[in-house]
C-alpha cells in the first residue's frame, strides 16, 4: 500500500487466496451470522472489529473466516439492512479521531513541528474524504471542523 504523504514507494502485501464458498468446517447458518453482526454493532463495535471478532470468536463456537462468503453480504450491507449502520463511515471516523488526538497534542506541545505536519496531512485527508462522502453517507451541508470532529467522535 503506497503511503500518501511520504516519498516511500509502498509495501508489498500478499493476496488473500481466492475462495468462492466458505470452508466446509465453517458451516454456520447465514441468519445466525447476520444476527451476531447486528448484536456486535449494537455493542458499539465498528465493521472491521466485527470481522475480527467473527474470525477469532466465531458464531456458536465456529469461526467465520469471511462474512461475505458465509452470507453473500458484506458486514456494512448487513448493518444497513438492519438499520444498525454507524453514523460516519469507518475510515472517516478513524481519521477524525486521529486529527482530534493530534490537535490535542499540538495544544500541549506547540513546538512539535512533526506533529504539526501530521495534523495538516490528516486534516487534508479528512477533507478529501468528506468531499467523497458528502451527499451519500454524509449530509450535503457537512463541513469538517475540529469542533465538529470532536463532537462526532
Amino acid at each position: 500500500m503506497a503511503r500518501m504523504h511520504t516519498r516511500r514507494r509502498g509495501s508489498s502485501d500478499s493476496d488473500k487466496p481466492v475462495a468462492d464458498e466458505p470452508p466446509e468446517w465453517s458451516d454456520v447458518d447465514a441468519d445466525a451470522v447476520e444476527s451476531r453482526v447486528v448484536e456486535l454493532a449494537e455493542q458499539g463495535h465498528s465493521p472491521s472489529e466485527i470481522g475480527l471478532k467473527l474470525r477469532d470468536e466465531g458464531v456458536q463456537g465456529t469461526a467465520i473466516p469471511n462474512v461475505q462468503l458465509a452470507t453473500d453480504k458484506k458486514i456494512t450491507e448487513i448493518l444497513a439492512d438492519n438499520d444498525a449502520e454507524p453514523t460516519l463511515p469507518e475510515d472517516l471516523r478513524n481519521l477524525m479521531e486521529r486529527a482530534v488526538r493530534l490537535r490535542e497534542h499540538m495544544a500541549a506541545n506547540p513546538n512539535d513541528a512533526q506533529n504539526k505536519r501530521a495534523l495538516q496531512n490528516t486534516e487534508a485527508k479528512v477533507r478529501r474524504l468528506v468531499d467523497y462522502y458528502r451527499g451519500d453517507a454524509l449530509d450535503e451541508n457537512f463541513k469538517y471542523t475540529y469542533q465538529n470532529a470532536r463532537d462526532l467522535v
